[in-house]
């Protein structure tokens, strides 16, 4: 059993103002013994057997008792993905799936955004299938039941919502859809809870004519209501750019902080942004950089606008860092896709010392047993225990959940 158990009542009330829990926490792998006193260990196989999942590009959340939640794109009992729980037992841990998809209108294959716990232990995520094109869904973290928030593809609301949700300080959850729309080139929409129902609002159609477009990545939201993001592809240079949303008494308008140029600062930031609280904003780019292996940027803002500046440059070749960065203690910690060592991803962390930034590359996986290709974010506890996903490898090449032990 895991350690606390809560009743979920967002799926029946409305939860009061305030009382939600953002674990947008992304997730580190591990430190090669011989580098730090660290270890890296496997604490679930997925199988995609029975109710197991399989393929976790999602990386996990924590709770305040240290459970672990997450989703596969495939396995469960229908092969359509899951949504489990891992619960710290003794010395190992308790796998239980929480829901499986059926193929259908409930969804099918939760891609890449991690999900967003609320303070009843509600559960929140999104499908890039099922539905029409796609579904925003809400299942309790007891395993009780599923709800549909929103189906999407019925008509200019977009498809293909890939990177998760995030909570409002009203209880309502916000994403992107990286496809349709209006111009058929993504939206950005808001979800709102009244009573027992739930309605889905477009908030921005991104258009063409240097528009950014195709928002694979989540957003992230600051303390005035603010939304900020990241479009993969479009922008002034067709490289993809970062770009804010501002709420006003006609709607909603965007502003394009930053557009990449495809060269040392990098190109299709597919990953989307973080926000510290001096309100510096830090992303990656998957392609583009020095040496053409992505990067990882910081942009502050000033009286005369933004300034962009890019703190690192991945070593080359494909596979640079593919979702949202996480901020712990003041430093940077993220997975890159491919590249490193052994072509099958790596994690790093960024530290601040004297106006810069030194990077550590602190495990490489090799594809085997210890899994690869992570795609999801890393997350970091309260110990700074480490833990995150790997799409593939593992006892049975179905990918498998990891913890660095410091």
């Amino acid at each position: 059993m895991p350690k606390s158990e809560t009743g979920c009542q967002f799926l029946a009330q409305r939860v009061p103002v305030g009382l939600f829990i953002l674990i947008g926490i992304l997730f580190l792998a591990g430190v090669p013994p011989l580098a730090q006193a660290q270890t890296y260990s496997v604490i679930h196989n997925f199988t995609g057997k029975a109710a197991d999942g399989a393929t976790p590009f999602s990386g996990p959340i924590l709770d305040q008792s240290g459970n672990l939640y997450g989703m596969t794109y495939t396995g469960g009992r229908y092969g359509s993905g899951s949504v489990y729980r891992l619960a710290p037992s003794g010395s190992g841990w308790t796998y239980t799936s929480l829901y499986s998809f059926k193929a259908g209108s409930d969804g099918v294959g939760p891609a890449f955004g991690s999900l967003a716990m609320g303070a009843d232990g509600t559960l929140f995520g999104t499908t890039e299938g099922g539905g029409v094109f796609g579904t925003a869904f809400a299942v309790c973290s007891c395993g009780v039941k599923e709800v549909i928030l929103h189906r999407f593809g019925s008509g200019t609301d977009g498809g293909q919502p890939i990177g998760g949700l995030v909570l409002g300080p009203d209880g309502s959850v916000y994403g992107t859809t990286s496809e349709v729309g209006a111009f058929g080139n993504g939206t950005v929409f808001e979800i709102k809870h009244s009573g027992n129902h739930w309605s889905e609002s477009t908030l921005y159609n991104f258009n063409s004519d240097g528009d950014p477009n195709s928002p694979a990545a989540g957003v992230t939201l600051d303390a005035q209501g603010n939304i900020y993001g990241t479009a993969s592809l479009g922008g002034a240079y067709g490289n993809g750019a970062v770009y804010k949303l501002t709420r006003s008494s006609s709607g909603w308008t965007e502003t394009v902080l930053y557009n990449f140029q495809g060269a040392d600062d990098g190109a299709n930031p597919v990953g989307g942004v973080v926000l510290d609280q001096a309100g510096n904003l830090y992303g990656t780019t998957f392609d583009g950089g020095i040496n053409g292996g992505g990067t990882v940027y910081e942009m502050s803002p000033s009286a005369t606008g933004w300034i962009f500046t890019t703190i690192y440059s991945f070593v080359g070749g494909y596979g640079g860092p593919y979702n949202k960065l996480t901020l712990a203690s003041g430093s940077i910690y993220g997975f890159t896709n491919g590249e490193a060592a052994y072509g099958y991803g790596s994690v790093f962390k960024m530290t601040p010392a004297n106006g810069t930034w030194n990077f550590t590359d602190l495990y490489d996986f090799t594809g085997g047993n210890d899994g690869g290709d992570p795609y999801g974010s890393v997350a970091v506890d309260s110990k700074g225990n480490i833990f995150g996903t790997t799409n593939i490898g593992g006892s049975t090449n179905q990918g498998i959940v990891f913890e660095i032990t410091l």
